[in-house]
């Protein structure tokens, strides 16, 4: 498993937390997604032979979200 975190752009309310939090979760390969509106990020655990951090960051922004390493 390999973590990384994502600065994320866009969120204004829970909601936001929890569509940003689901949309990570359902990226094949995710392990665990915790999103905070405070710090504007996503701490990400993921497997590195399923899916990789472009990916992560493309489906976040498909979502209607900016994200970023």
């Amino acid at each position: 498993m390999q973590t990384i975190t994502l600065n994320i752009e866009g969120m204004t309310c829970g909601g936001c937390v929890k569509s940003v939090t689901s949309i990570l979760e359902g990226v094949n390969g995710v392990d665990k997604a915790e999103v905070s509106l405070e710090n504007k990020n996503a701490v990400v655990e993921f497997n590195p032979a399923q899916t990789n951090p472009a990916a992560l960051i493309e489906a976040v922004e498909d979502g209607g979200f900016d994200a970023a390493l």
